[in-house]
């Protein structure tokens, strides 16, 4: 019978996380990994399990695919993580897309249509600003004010704004590809350390995604939510939920408002948190999270290593 346990948190990355191969080591040892893709596959009509082990690396970063192949990627840990130990965080959350991998972990929503689902969400965000029109960008070494600074004098009647307030001093902007590059240079005459534009596509969490979020308002219409088992802090508002329609409105406005991951990681730890385990491939939340609160114990789970170190630790 599994336990659930107060003072711990899994917490699911979302894209930028992804690359050719990253679920080959852990597919080796545990069946889960490729049926936890065969599902995805039928549920899409696409080979997801051969686009993410063969590639090419510019499909699988084409957003409409890298959702789906991360929600599966860190859906599948979840399920090997429920075979392996009886311990069950009582918190979770996600980073961006990763909110969906939280939701069906939670049994929130089920596979299939969150599946299907972040499939479309990638569309409508591909589709809400074309190729080129929208740019995003990492900016280090500043305050959050100085950055809101910096998206106010470079905006011009144009779109740019903080979206991902990712750790302390690393905050990421979208908006505008012409009014981006201008917040770039305020930021560097601010003392910015670093200010550089990141390869996507598509500009998440600003204004210029609200018309995808009113589409995807409809794709979520037709999805059952249920109240998750687990308790979820949402992206938009560092709050948790149980309404199915409290749930989709929080999952609409996470298009076009900003990502308040330090306030998600602050809050759970103020809770009484102090294990975050990071569900998925690439380990950028366990970088990010040990630098928001230094004091709890951070770890991450994307290969058999990782996986036998958490149990260890965990089932004590």
């Amino acid at each position: 019978m599994s336990t659930q346990t107060y003072d711990l948190a899994f917490v699911f990355p979302g894209q930028g996380s992804q690359s050719v191969g990253m679920m080959t080591d852990l597919a080796s040892g545990f069946p889960e990994i490729k049926q936890t893709f065969e599902r995805a596959s039928d549920a899409l009509g696409k080979d997801l399990w051969k686009l993410v082990s063969e590639g090419p690396e510019a499909e699988l970063n084409q957003t409409h695919n890298t959702q789906p192949a991360m929600l599966a990627a860190g859906v599948a840990i979840w399920e090997i993580w429920n075979k392996q130990s009886r311990v069950r965080p009582a918190w979770t959350a996600g980073h961006s897309l990763g909110e969906y991998s939280a939701l069906v972990a939670a049994n929130a929503i089920a596979f299939e249509d969150a599946i299907r689902l972040v499939a479309t969400r990638g569309r409508l965000m591909q589709e809400a600003v074309p190729q080129g029109i929208g740019a995003m960008a990492a900016i280090l070494g500043l305050e959050d004010h100085q950055v809101a600074e910096a998206c106010d004098k470079a905006a011009q009647g144009e779109v740019v704004a903080a979206v991902n307030f990712n750790a302390p001093g690393q905050v990421v902007i979208a908006g505008n590809a012409d009014a981006v590059q201008r917040a770039i240079s305020e930021a560097q005459t601010l003392g910015a350390k670093r200010a550089v534009l990141l390869p996507v596509s598509v500009p998440s969490h600003c204004a210029l995604m609200a018309g995808a979020a009113e589409k995807l308002k409809e794709e979520l219409l037709r999805i059952q939510i249920k109240s998750p088992d687990i308790t979820l802090i949402h992206n938009t508002d560092v709050m948790a939920h149980s309404a199915p329609e409290v749930i989709r409105n929080a999952l609409k406005e996470q298009l076009y408002k900003p990502v308040r991951w330090v306030d998600s990681i602050k809050f759970m730890h103020d809770q009484g948190v102090a294990r975050f385990v990071e569900c998925g491939p690439g380990k950028v939340l366990i970088g990010l999270n040990k630098r928001i609160v230094k004091d709890a114990e951070h770890l991450s789970i994307f290969d058999s290593k990782s996986l036998h170190t958490t149990l260890e630790l965990l089932n004590g």
